[in-house]
């Protein structure tokens, strides 16, 4: 991986590293060594955790100083949705990291570079990377800059809510019951098959939804109880 390769992605990234061995490192996956003995022991494990509490604290004073009204709970709910792999490996996508990871051939064959586990941790190893090649602060601005549209409009990326416990929080608050769910159709083939589910409170129909498992069904039903009620989901956080 040559310095044009860095170039090209610290560009992406809107910061340049002055050690760009620390951003190399930050692109390695563990799979890496087993196929090159040189990197037997060398990963970005080391710099997602570091790069994990960094973020922690970041979100953390972010939703502090901007969600004056939210409680210590409403706070701790949405930091974890903020700081969760699918929002991280969103991040990694959108900057193109997945290009430059450092993967075995085994882990490139099976779709490592788009994977979100490997994503999300890359995000965090980077900002891990940020913060020891400056300081808190540029590392504070760098996660911020490539956060703050998540945070800021956290209730318009529904693939992060789970509306199934807002939804049970709302009626246990409101009607001193648990929603009910029921399959109302299979439909397709069983290597294609698709759900619909019916999600009732105290036996009145709420909402319908569809799927293509029971899981992704039922919270399809939840969110469209949510809106039938008008329980929003930034408010029920």
């Amino acid at each position: 991986m040559g310095e044009s390769c860095f170039v090209e992605l610290e560009k992406k990234l809107k910061y340049t590293f002055k050690s760009k061995k620390l951003l190399k490192h930050a692109l390695i996956h563990r799979s890496y060594g087993n196929e090159n003995w040189d990197y037997k022991k060398v990963n970005n494990e080391r710099l997602e955790l570091l790069g994990d509490a960094v973020l922690d604290l970041v979100v953390t004073e972010y939703l502090y100083l901007h969600f004056t009204s939210s409680s210590e709970g409403d706070l701790a709910k949405l930091k974890s949705m903020i700081v969760s792999e699918p929002v991280l490996a969103k991040i990694s996508r959108k900057l193109g990291v997945g290009n430059h990871l450092l993967l075995s051939k085994g882990e490139e064959l099976t779709g490592g570079r788009d994977r979100s586990s490997i994503l999300g941790d890359v995000f965090e190893a980077i900002l891990g990377a940020v913060y020891l090649d400056s300081d808190f602060m540029l590392a504070k601005e760098f996660a911020i800059k490539h956060l703050k549209r998540f945070i800021d409009h956290i209730d318009e990326n529904e693939d992060l809510i789970d509306f199934k416990t807002i939804l049970q929080e709302f009626s246990q608050r409101e009607y001193k019951v648990i929603p009910s769910y029921e399959v109302i159709k299979e439909m397709g083939p069983d290597h294609r098959k698709s759900f619909e589910i019916a999600v009732k409170i105290n036996d009145e129909l709420m909402g319908l939804g569809t799927g293509r498992n029971k899981k992704s069904a039922e919270q399809s039903a939840a969110r469209n109880a949510c809106r039938k009620l008008g329980v929003k989901a930034y408010e029920a956080l």
